[in-house]
């Protein structure tokens, strides 16, 4: 049950990094992306706030946070996707 709830709040997570991005993705990519962006957050941006991701407890601030490392990496997709389409 935990991990259908986890899956379940990662996706909405996805999805309003998504949308503040601008960026259309569907519901698999959102979950992936709040993943790795929790994983980036929990790695980079927890020690500086000093806040968990949602892998340790799903709190406001943690989604927050996990929000934060969605949308840190849907730029830097977004970064690397722009250069190759200029090619």
């Amino acid at each position: 049950m935990n991990l259908l709830i986890y899956l379940i709040v990662a996706a909405v997570i996805g999805w309003i990094a998504t949308e503040l991005m601008h960026d259309r993705s569907n519901l698999l990519i959102n979950i992936v992306v709040a993943v790795v962006g929790a994983f980036l957050a929990g790695f980079f941006l927890s020690p500086i706030f000093k806040v968990g991701t949602i892998n340790d407890a799903i709190t406001v601030p943690t989604m927050l946070v996990t929000l934060l490392g969605a949308i840190i990496l849907l730029a830097i997709v977004r970064l690397f996707r722009g250069r190759r389409r200029r090619r």
